[in-house]
């Protein structure tokens, strides 16, 4: 089922979120909607606050760009990105690899605003699967950007947090029009 996506300036996307201790069957459901949620609003990953549920779950598929990454490797073995796509996660760790490097960012809760968020190349993620599985996960690119953007939204981090200052500033408008067309202002 495809649920609604939470606008920015809904408080729930500044929650901390609770860590996934017991995965139940509606936590499975979640995941399922999450998904076709993700699908239908064409992005790359969706965390569950952005659909009002402040838990430590989140999805991610970037499997449509098979280019989007260098390399990958599972639990130390390389991996393709077909066999563990979509990817659903909770509680992730995050070890971020330097260098960092600009890039166009948007996000499912901001419709209609992209902008340059500098963000580490790599990412070494530790999450655990709905199976209860650890999974560390070694990438870079575009999946290594949704890890960490979508591990941000857990913790009640937006993306127009790492936005520098002169980009608020000249979103603000455009921010605020936003809120005001899809209900939040």
């Amino acid at each position: 089922m495809v649920l609604p996506i939470v606008i920015y300036g809904d408080p729930v996307l500044r929650a901390k979120c609770k860590p996934v201790d017991e995965v139940t069957s509606e936590t499975r459901e979640l995941a399922q909607n999450m998904i076709e949620t993700m699908v239908e609003a064409q992005g790359v990953g969706l965390a569950a606050p952005q659909i009002g549920v402040p838990i430590q779950l989140a999805v991610i598929d970037v499997s449509h760009d098979s280019d989007c990454i260098s390399y990958l490797r599972v639990n130390g073995e390389d991996t393709e990105m077909k066999d563990i796509m979509p990817l659903i996660f909770t509680n992730p760790k995050l070890e971020l690899i330097n260098p960092k490097v600009s890039e166009q960012e948007g996000c499912l809760s901001f419709p209609d605003i992209r902008a340059m968020i500098k963000r580490p190349i790599e990412v070494k993620a530790t999450v655990t699967t709905l199976d209860g599985k650890t999974l560390v996960i070694e990438t870079d690119g575009l999946f290594s950007r949704a890890i960490q953007h979508e591990t941000d939204h857990l913790h009640g981090k937006l993306f127009i947090d790492r936005m520098p200052a002169a980009a608020k500033v000249s979103l603000k408008g455009k921010i605020r029009r936003m809120m005001e067309t899809y209900g939040n202002g």
